[in-house]
């Protein structure tokens, strides 16, 4: 309320007296026994290797040397704590200068309260020297002349008090502008869990629905936004609760607030779609404030390309990607019947691709397909560059990208990337032969690309879990190398060339297939072979069919039997270059009963050669995710 506006207004003001207290309590015992401290800064400068920083602590009539600790250092670097700016001192110790009765202040604990002032804060200045008494309007300079004391008049200095220099500097500033006025406006990406207070001016780029919830602690309501500021950093905010009643109304989209009183905690991927280590928590407290009155800004779209041949650990993850490419295939507008609501909606599909020499799918959506897509059939024969901001990775075809409603997308935009991918595509690019970014990988979602580089396993976590799978199959996926295959095992069977399944061989001449209830002269052999796994944990016996055994043997099971029956010694090195290779496996775990008793079934669903660039690149992540755990 008002009364609140009035007590942070007086707080930003110098703090009368403020050295005199000081000098009056040279050592607290507690931060809360510290009084409302609040002094200039003047003459702040750098000592030693620049770690620590000195400075005159000014309460507009006294004076203190003063210094700040060098965890203050980066405080100062980013121009957080400013020259002829205001602090408040939290935390002090007074010591003694030796040699001199002077006292020095150290500064442990702070908190800015506003940023430089045009100039420096003087209170009426009275000051006796032989009976003579200096007026605040009319500061004399003194000259000594003999024995005798000249006054000569210097330019009149007109005393102003913070509240006056902080006034003409804002002038009549909104009361919804006042925190900007206070505090220092902090840029996003400079926010962590670990500073004190802080003011950020974000536009709201994105509201969530409000949600209800209900656990063991009982129910309550939740709704998300996000924030963007002038940088286009951006950032998640979640509000519960009073805070969520309280906000949920006030927050519009597209408008520009300024916000302060929150806090900052890890984000949690699995619920945030925005890149930011950090998420911001709003409670009932917080104050948030429309900057109605002041000339708003439009963040600027920052992106964070990925290329598209290393869009695979994305699939069906929660993190949206940004993306820039050359159109290269746009198709006409679709209507798509949606299965929750039964309406239809426009999609258009455009195909990007890049210097990877790869492409991929992106499906625009509403208004992106009609007026976007539009655009980019207009002048599909241009062959134009397109950057789009926040899309979902799904793995249809192995990898797809889709819009959403925060999706930004920029045609032919004015960045470096454009202009080196434009001349890239000019230059070689479209001599060359791209290849779809999903090819070889299976679009199911049980054995699509996601499964690659999601839901990754060692061998000891199945085998040590005997449970699994014993309602329905589960899926894993492994990276692991084949250790063993017997070479006298039943590895394959006869097949029927139609349907694959298992024929039998008819009365007379031929097989017979049950499945297609027919006879044919001829079948063909298929793969089903048990072979033994390993990795840097265990070891495992998994069951394979023909597809994935094809890949591990290197050649057709008909092959093989030609082989076998031909050269046993061949045969056997044939199998033998199979082992210790290293695969990514898509495995599913499921129970069996085999002679009463309960037991593990891995079967392969697919399988994937290493690719050392991109498997390097989860590895690293992995790594990320560890030490953000210590």
């Amino acid at each position: 309320g008002e009364e609140e506006r009035r007590r942070r207004m007086s707080t930003s003001m110098i703090t009368p007296d403020a050295i005199s207290t000081i000098l009056k309590n040279p050592s607290p015992d507690s931060s809360s026994e510290v009084p409302d401290l609040v002094v200039q800064i003047l003459d702040l400068k750098p000592v030693g290797k620049g770690s620590k920083y000195i400075f005159t602590a000014s309460d507009g009539k006294m004076k203190l040397q003063a210094l700040l600790q060098s965890s203050f250092a980066s405080e100062v670097n980013s121009g957080n704590i400013q020259n002829l700016g205001l602090v408040r001192i939290l935390e002090y110790a007074l010591n003694d200068i030796p040699g001199k009765p002077d006292k020095f202040l150290v500064v442990s604990k702070c908190e800015v309260v506003s940023p430089a002032l045009e100039v420096e804060v003087k209170s009426e200045v009275k000051s006796e020297h032989n009976g003579i008494v200096l007026k605040p309007k009319e500061v004399m300079e003194m000259k000594s002349m003999g024995n005798g004391i000249l006054l000569k008049p210097k330019q009149e200095i007109v005393a102003k008090s913070a509240a006056q220099i902080v006034q003409e500097q804002h002038g009549n500033t909104a009361p919804s502008a006042r925190m900007a006025m206070t505090r220092r406006v902090h840029p996003l990406v400079s926010l962590n869990p670990y500073q004190g207070n802080w003011t950020i001016k974000v536009r709201l780029t994105g509201k969530g629905n409000m949600r209800t919830y209900k656990n063991a602690r009982g129910e309550g309501c939740v709704f998300t936004v996000e924030l963007t500021d002038e940088d286009g950093t951006q950032i998640q905010a979640t509000m519960f609760n009073e805070a969520a009643r309280k906000f949920f109304d006030k927050f519009e989209l597209g408008k520009v607030y300024y916000i302060s009183r929150g806090t900052l905690k890890l984000a949690n991927k699995q619920f945030n779609t925005v890149k930011n280590n950090y998420e911001m928590s709003l409670n009932e407290n917080s104050e948030v404030e429309e900057a109605s009155n002041e000339a708003s800004f439009i963040p600027a779209t920052k992106f964070n390309f990925v290329k598209i041949d290393e869009l695979g650990p994305y699939v069906q993850g929660r993190e949206l990607v940004d993306i820039i490419g050359v159109v290269v295939h746009v198709s006409p507008t679709m209507s798509i019947r949606r299965k929750s609501n039964d309406e239809t909606v426009p999609k258009r599909d455009i195909t990007v691709a890049d210097e990877t020499n790869k492409t991929v799918i992106v499906s625009l959506w509403n208004e992106n397909a009609t007026t976007t897509g539009q655009e980019l059939l207009d002048m599909a024969d241009k062959l134009p560059i397109i950057a789009i901001k926040s899309l979902k990775v799904g793995d249809f075809n192995g990898v797809s990208l889709s819009t959403l409603s925060k999706s930004v997308l920029l045609i032919n935009p004015d960045i470096p990337e454009a202009e080196k991918l434009r001349s890239w595509y000019d230059s070689e690019g479209k001599g060359k032969s791209m290849v779809s970014a999903g090819a070889g990988m299976s679009s199911s979602p049980q054995s699509g690309a996601r499964s690659m580089y999601t839901e990754r396993v060692f061998l000891s976590y199945i085998t040590n879990s005997q449970s699994l799978g014993e309602e329905k199959p589960v899926f894993f996926n492994i990276k692991a190398c084949v250790s063993l295959i017997r070479a006298d095992q039943t590895m394959w069977y006869k097949a029927c060339k139609t349907c694959h399944k298992k024929v039998t061989e008819a009365i007379g001449s031929g097989y017979w297939c049950e499945g297609c209830q027919k006879n044919d002269e001829e079948c063909c052999l298929r793969y089903i072979l048990v072979l033994k796994i390993s990795d840097a944990t265990g070891e495992a016996w998994i069951s394979m069919f023909n597809e994935q055994a094809e890949k591990i043997i290197g050649c057709s099971a008909d092959e093989l039997d030609n082989l076998k029956s031909q050269n046993a010694e061949e045969y056997q090195s044939k199998l033998k270059e199979a082992t210790w290779v290293p695969h990514l496996f898509r495995v599913s775990v499921a129970q069996h009963e085999y002679m009463n008793e309960k037991r593990q079934r891995i079967a392969v669903r697919s399988l994937a050669p290493i690719d050392f660039a991109a498997e390097s690149r989860f590895l690293l992540e992995e790594m990320k995710k560890v030490q953000v755990s210590l």
